[in-house]
């Protein structure tokens, strides 16, 4: 296989273990890394868009990190690790709890980084502005520009593209029936860090996924009331017996004349925050290109979640599957 000149874009953990596989085979690399640091979305930024729903993510200032202060992993570091790195058995931060907390595993991935000399590779504060085919189908190489901490705009030519940008730093806020009648405060919880600015409120929580079970718990003991409202939540509607203020409720249906919050199963609420932990939207802002499309919050057609095929295998992309399921044949 020819030597081959790379551009990786984002330096979290996709973008660190696809560039030191590329530096294996022996190919050159660049990785391109918007933000002051290596780590991706496990880079926590004390910060918080000036828009709590994040509507415009290219907006001047934009904070790309969703890490609240308290996060800590929801899988055990045993399955965390990157092979021939693993972080069982290891302490990077201090912390050596079986579910650390979000500044070990950034340690973990500066470790990594420079023991796999892929941290002398990394562009700091250098934004990923377009990738272009500069050819017709298979076999093109990509015009890469990009925009370096001073403000200068270059352009550099790659032979091949790995896209590992992440897609944990959009909001998807969910569309509510009758919320511009709302007069309360909304936000998403990629700008959330902490549960005080909560304090003696009445919180209505969307979603029950990870973080919308970690955000709701936290603000619960300095809130009033907490109420989550999620799909499929049927057989557990009402009080929940483990906490003195918080109740579980169906999807929310609308928001009332009257402005309170009306929910599916036809309990209402009156609340002073609705706070979104509904997810992320992928976001390919600088990707000029066709046959590639998000739609339904799907990235296609992509060939193993990994090479749209009108460019394979020039471009491909890293990271994307949000949830994978592994299947164990013995």
């Amino acid at each position: 296989m020819r030597r081959a000149e790379v551009a990786v874009v984002g330096a979290g953990a996709a973008g660190l273990v696809a560039a030191r596989e590329l530096l294996r085979e022996g190919h050159g690399v660049a990785v391109f890394e918007k933000s002051g640091r290596a780590g991706g979305t496990w880079a926590y930024d004390p910060r918080a868009d000036a828009d709590p729903l994040s509507r415009d993510p290219g907006a001047p200032g934009a904070v790309h990190g969703s890490l609240y202060a308290s996060l800590r992993t929801n899988l055990p570091r045993e399955l965390m690790g990157f092979s021939g790195f693993p972080l069982a058995g290891r302490v990077f931060a201090g912390d050596a709890r079986a579910f650390p907390g979000h500044r070990e595993v950034l340690a973990f991935l500066d470790a990594f980084a420079e023991e796999s000399d892929v941290a002398a590779r990394v562009m700091l504060r250098a934004e990923v502005l377009r990738v272009r085919p500069l050819g017709e189908g298979q076999g093109e190489r990509w015009a890469v520009a990009w925009r370096g901490e001073d403000g200068e705009v270059a352009e550099e030519v790659f032979d091949a593209v790995v896209v590992c940008s992440g897609h944990c730093t959009v909001p998807l806020v969910p569309q509510i029936r009758g919320i511009d009648k709302w007069l309360g405060k909304q936000m998403h919880s990629h700008n959330y860090r902490v549960p005080e600015p909560f304090r003696d409120q009445s919180v209505v929580v969307v979603g029950l996924g990870a973080s919308g079970i970690d955000i709701a718990r936290e603000i619960s003991h300095v809130a009033k009331e907490v109420h989550i409202a999620a799909r499929y939540s049927e057989d557990r509607l009402g009080k929940i017996e483990l906490y003195q203020n918080v109740w579980m409720h169906a999807e929310i249906d609308c928001i009332q004349d009257d402005g309170r919050v009306r929910f599916a199963e036809g309990s209402a609420v009156a609340a002073d925050t609705i706070l979104y932990c509904t997810g992320y939207r992928y976001h390919f802002p600088f990707l000029d290109l066709d046959g590639l499309a998000v739609d339904d919050n799907r990235v296609g057609p992509l060939y193993g979640h990994v090479f749209p095929p009108k460019y394979a295998p020039s471009l491909s992309f890293v990271g994307v599957p949000s949830k994978v399921r592994r299947s164990l044949k013995c």
